[in-house]
């Protein structure tokens, strides 16, 4: 079955694929010296910032995605308008019920044409084997082998933790979503988690090299070693490894298990974090949800040729699509970090202490937060805040 289903997706000749399933390498990928640098030739502050055009001004890719993430979009649209960021908008909708990928191949080609993009979180509705998760498909093909979750409270909120501030590094790439799955006979169901040493390697120094240059003082890899000797012993070996390379940090290790243990009763004991795909899921969330929920933390993903940035816990929140409820501020939080990863500092700056005093100062907040505040009171608040500044 599991031969069947390669053939069939190879005969679709779908490029997208090639990052998500390691056997299907067309010839155009095979050429294409942009993902097949070692692991010591990549980079581990970022991708480079794409050069701006059209009088100074950035085309970023913009995916709404499902739940409320139009209504996010069309918020910071809103700011980016009125404090007159430079930034020109590519919106591609995905349709999440269609069969076939062409919309997912399109956006695609818009991020490698672009170089960043600011995305919500994008549903896949079918349930077809030929029809993969568009969020992975998208990480895989441009590989963007790192996620950044940066988990720092804001101060008022109402909250389980207060003045957390850990940054989670997740690999992105490999690990439980390798989307490699077959049914070896009929009832027995395997599916593959992928751990190799290059990308474990990558993520592990982006991981050491991002707490060097911002004077955080330990790592903390998590893993499942005691169960998944080869896989999570592997992860956690070429962590061990590279550790050798900055002995001036702490490193420890953790199991997943214990991790969210940990997580919930001191979070204060972590500095910043290293794991693999899943594990990323489940702490990401149970992180932010100690700090007040989802609507509050971002996600940047990183490459060596592109950046997507995102809410940090990717949640669709349809049941709260259109009621005017939904928190904007993880979505503005990403377009900040767009902003400065494109060098618009200025703008990324004023747009980020309009949201502070609007959620901390003025305690205008939506009610996952502890308020009884609308969406659009909060985006106008931080338009009103805006109003009275100047960015050049």
């Amino acid at each position: 079955m599991a031969l069947r289903l390669t053939q069939r997706l190879l005969q679709t000749q779908t490029p997208f694929l090639t990052r998500g399933y390691p056997l299907l390498v067309t010839k155009e990928k095979t050429e294409d010296v942009a993902h097949t640098k070692s692991a010591l030739q990549k980079k581990v502050t970022g991708t480079d910032i794409p050069s701006a055009q059209y009088g100074g001004r950035h085309a970023v890719t913009m995916l709404p995605g499902g739940g409320i993430g139009p209504e996010l979009m069309g918020y910071v649209r809103e700011i980016f308008r009125y404090c007159g960021a430079p930034i020109d908008f590519e919106v591609i909708d995905i349709d999440p019920s269609t069969e076939g990928n062409d919309d997912l191949d399109y956006a695609i080609t818009s991020i490698k044409r672009n170089g960043v993009a600011l995305k919500g979180n994008i549903e896949t509705k079918s349930q077809t084997l030929t029809e993969v998760s568009r969020n992975v498909a998208i990480r895989n093909e441009l590989d963007l082998y790192v996620n950044v979750v940066h988990c720092k409270s804001y101060p008022g909120i109402p909250a389980r933790h207060h003045d957390i501030d850990v940054v989670l590094i997740r690999q992105n790439t490999d690990g439980e979503y390798a989307m490699l799955e077959h049914e070896s006979v009929p009832g027995i169901v395997e599916s593959m988690k992928v751990v190799t040493v290059e990308n474990a390697e990558r993520v592990a120094r982006y991981a050491f090299e991002f707490a060097r240059q911002n004077n955080r003082k330990k790592v903390t890899t998590i893993h499942k070693a005691n169960i998944m000797k080869l896989s999570d012993g592997l992860f956690l070996e070429v962590a061990n490894r590279v550790h050798k390379d900055y002995p001036e940090l702490e490193h420890n290790n953790m199991i997943i298990d214990n991790t969210c243990m940990q997580s919930v009763s001191n979070p204060h004991q972590f500095d910043v974090m290293n794991m693999t795909n899943l594990y990323g899921t489940i702490v990401s969330n149970v992180l932010c949800g100690l700090m007040g929920g989802a609507g509050l933390i971002s996600g940047r993903n990183y490459g060596d040729h592109y950046a997507i940035f995102e809410p940090g816990t990717r949640n669709t929140g349809t049941a709260i699509a259109g009621k005017n409820i939904a928190n904007p501020v993880a979505m503005i939080s990403a377009s900040i970090d767009m902003l400065n990863h494109l060098g618009h500092k200025e703008h990324a700056n004023v747009i980020q202490e309009a949201v502070y005093q609007t959620i901390v100062n003025d305690a205008i907040r939506t009610p996952d937060i502890g308020g009884t505040n609308s969406s659009t009171d909060v985006v106008e608040n931080i338009l009103k805040i805006l109003s009275a500044k100047r960015v050049n």
